[in-house]
C-alpha cells in the first residue's frame, strides 16, 4: 500500500501542504497530490497552491480553529522556504 510519505515523494510537497490541499479542494490525500504534482509543473501553479493555503487559513480563522489555522500557517511558511521566489499576493498581506 502506498504511504502518505510515498505520496509526499512523488509530487514534491509535504503532509501539511497536501492535507490543505486536500481541504481546500475537498480531495482524499492521493487526489490532492496528484493535483499539487499537475500545479507544480505550471507555470502558476505554486501561486495557487498558495492562496489555496491561504484560503483554508481564513477559513479556519473565521470558524475560530485556530489550532488547525496555526498547522496551515505552518504549511505555508514551508512553501514559502522551498520556494524562495515566492512571495506574498498583495491580496494576503497579513501573511
Amino acid at each position: 500500500m502506498i504511504s502518505i510519505v510515498d505520496i509526499c515523494d512523488l509530487c514534491g510537497l509535504d503532509r501539511e501542504q497536501i492535507e490543505a490541499i486536500g481541504e481546500h479542494e475537498h480531495l482524499p490525500n492521493v487526489a490532492a497530490a496528484a493535483l499539487a504534482s499537475y500545479l507544480l509543473h505550471t507555470q502558476h501553479g505554486t501561486e495557487k497552491i498558495r492562496d489555496m493555503i491561504v484560503d483554508d487559513i481564513k477559513t479556519a480563522i473565521a470558524a475560530q480553529h485556530n489550532a488547525h489555522a496555526a498547522e496551515l500557517l505552518m504549511a505555508l511558511r514551508h512553501l514559502y522556504q522551498t520556494n524562495p521566489t515566492l512571495r506574498p499576493a498583495s491580496k494576503n498581506r497579513f501573511i
